[in-house]
């Protein structure tokens, strides 16, 4: 059975508990499971305040916004070529057709699965994630990724809280500051920015792609 039968299957049981679900995962099944290095990325809510009943995947095929998704279709590209230095002349402009073909071969999920608006009720996110925990635990386990960037530190708290692993995390920090922990042999779950943090995005490109190499073993 491949990744969307088994996303589909999960969906038919768990939509009708949840009001206004938004289905998120894999955008193309062939992309992500013939990368080298499968990426996920862990957000908090789909902003669509009195929305739902769509389907995150599609959207981010279509290339969607590009005020958060250009930024992760950067991250995705760097990553993808982790021992290549990239001038940021080469990324700082992204037409649509290039963030469609960077988004096509990620994994992306929110821990809640109805919408929100433009700022996350931090409570509701965390009362709602945490019912969902058995759902959030099987979907996790579909996908097999190598790296999982939660975008904010509340994420990543909620995310360890929810999402059960064989052992206790055991964080460790790269030399800039930016948090990991080895959650398989070599698969890591790495803290990081929302990509519409308040920072430059250049900053917030090689500040990830920094922590990337070294976590890696890739000499900068």
């Amino acid at each position: 059975m491949g990744i969307h039968e088994k996303e589909e299957r999960l969906f038919d049981e768990w939509s009708p508990k949840r009001e206004g679900f938004v289905k998120d995962g894999v955008v193309d099944e062939e992309s992500y499971e013939s990368s080298e290095r499968k990426l996920m990325f862990v957000l908090k809510e789909v902003n669509s305040p009195g929305g739902g009943n769509w389907d995150l995947r599609e959207y981010v095929h279509g290339g969607a916004r590009p005020q958060t998704w250009n930024n992760i279709a950067r991250w995705a590209h760097g990553i993808k070529n982790i021992k290549n230095e990239i001038n940021w002349k080469e990324i700082r402009e992204i037409t649509d057709e290039q963030r469609k073909e960077q988004l096509k071969s990620i994994c992306t999920i929110n821990l809640k699965k109805s919408p929100g608006g433009h700022t996350t009720d931090n409570k509701a996110l965390e009362d709602i994630a945490k019912e969902d925990k058995e759902f959030l635990n099987r979907q996790f386990e579909i996908y097999h990724p190598d790296l999982v960037i939660c975008c904010g530190s509340v994420v990543r708290w909620l995310f360890h809280e929810l999402v059960e692993f064989q052992e206790k995390p055991d964080w460790k920090m790269t030399t800039r500051g930016i948090r990991y922990h080895e959650f398989q042999e070599m698969k890591y779950i790495i803290e990081y920015s929302h990509p519409e943090a308040r920072v430059a995005d250049c900053l917030l490109y090689y500040g990830l792609i920094d922590a990337v190499k070294e976590i890696s073993g890739v000499p900068q």
